[in-house]
């Protein structure tokens, strides 16, 4: 089961779940909660009512499917770096999923700073969507979790066309189909927190 903020990042995190976990790709099927996730900013009893309502979603759409919950992964941007901020949120979510997900695994895409700083440690998609696309030098080999607004950079650094929020899932669909994944050039904490906690389902 997935949830994240959109579409676009929900089918980025499909293409990197099916090529972390290319064996739970071929015994499950990926399925999408529509309500955009909002937790970050949430504490005490808000948390835990939005977890609490996430999770009972997930769980009455794979009744809907007829199947079994096998994991939940949930994505939302940070808008921030992978600092002690991060920590602090990634500790406080991780905790409250645990209290509402005792009968099924979770997995948590806390990208930092965004989506499209996960698509940058696979720079060689990118050229595979558009021909005349080139991650600039200055963010090749980086800690893109330390990248403030990846997003812009791409679009003021790719070249033309411009690049769009669209088609972050097109360049992880073309890492996926190349192989890039799962071995990122660069690093981020964040995406290796949530491959992390995926490589640990069982």
């Amino acid at each position: 089961m997935l949830a994240g903020e959109d579409q676009n990042d929900c089918e980025i995190l499909a293409a990197l779940i099916r090529a972390n976990r290319p064996d739970l790709d071929a015994m499950a099927k990926l399925v999408r909660i529509n309500d955009p996730v909002r937790l970050r900013k949430k504490t005490g009893p808000d948390l835990a009512a939005a977890v609490r309502t996430l999770t009972g979603k997930a769980r009455a759409k794979a009744r809907q499917q007829r199947a079994e919950l096998l994991g939940f992964v949930v994505h939302e941007d940070l808008d921030g770096y992978t600092d002690d901020h991060y920590d602090r949120v990634r500790r406080t979510l991780t905790d409250e999923f645990a209290r509402h997900c005792q009968e099924f695994r979770t997995a948590l895409a806390l990208a930092a700073w965004e989506s499209e700083g996960w698509l940058l440690l696979f720079p060689d998609a990118f050229p595979c969507v558009r021909p005349r696309w080139k991650v600039p030098d200055r963010l090749l080999d980086k800690d893109t979790g330390r990248v403030k607004d990846a997003k812009e950079e791409l679009k003021r650094g790719l070249g033309l066309p411009v690049f769009r929020e669209s088609d972050g899932p097109a360049v992880a669909r073309e890492a996926l189909k190349h192989r890039l994944i799962p071995s990122p050039r660069g690093k981020n904490r964040s995406y290796s927190d949530f491959v992390g906690e995926l490589e640990g389902w069982t």
